[in-house]
């Protein structure tokens, strides 16, 4: 278990969250986190100094969970069995799940993120913080892969990402009952081989 000061930091980043997601960025204030985390006035602002501050503090826990359930669906992949695909299938089954959850369960996650996304076009603090987490997520991501024993080039990573965020802000901003295997599937093949297209024209 984390120590308090972290599963403090957790709660009131949570509470950001939703804020976000219920708000926009102008309902994240320390006194409403504060109040949405049932937790005594001054406590976000102890946590974190500026406003700016408590903004990446809640897109670090979105990276946080996001990775935490990467990581579970490696520990899943790596399973015996459960390599019965080729790489570019197993690939896509993994983006697939991925898009699914996120979209579905963790929706709120990744609402927030893109609301942090465009408030960085404003805050020039953010907009550093927020670019630094979209280098650490391609680092994990390339992480990830060999974990599983993807051979998925490294080149392909970038577009793989965007690819991937672009189909979750499509499904995250679409109504939630259409959220479904059916439909995120097509969006998870496209990623992929958009992907490994992007990495088949970087080679000289």
């Amino acid at each position: 278990m984390p120590p308090p000061n972290e599963q403090r930091r957790a709660l009131l980043a949570d509470a950001a969250i939703e804020l976000l997601v219920e708000s926009g960025v102008h309902g994240v204030t320390h006194r409403a986190v504060d109040h949405r985390a049932g937790l005594p006035a001054g406590t976000a602002s102890n946590y974190f100094r500026t406003r700016d501050a408590l903004l990446v503090a809640t897109a670090q826990r979105v990276i946080e969970q996001h990775q935490a359930d990467m990581a579970k669906a490696a520990r899943s992949t790596a399973a015996p069995g459960s390599r019965d695909l080729d790489d570019r299938a197993l690939t896509i089954e993994l983006i697939a799940g991925s898009l699914l959850l996120a979209a579905g369960p963790h929706r709120n996650r990744y609402l927030a993120i893109f609301e942090l996304r465009l408030e960085s076009l404003r805050r020039p603090s953010l907009a550093a913080a927020m670019d630094e987490l979209t280098a650490v997520m391609a680092a994990f991501t390339g992480g990830h892969h060999a974990q599983v024993g993807l051979a998925i080039p490294p080149t392909a990573i970038p577009a793989l990402l965007v690819a991937y965020g672009g189909a979750l802000f499509a499904l995250v901003t679409g109504p939630a009952e259409l959220v479904t295997p059916e439909a995120v599937r097509p969006l998870a093949v496209a990623v992929v081989d958009g992907g490994l297209a992007a990495a088949r024209d970087a080679v000289p």
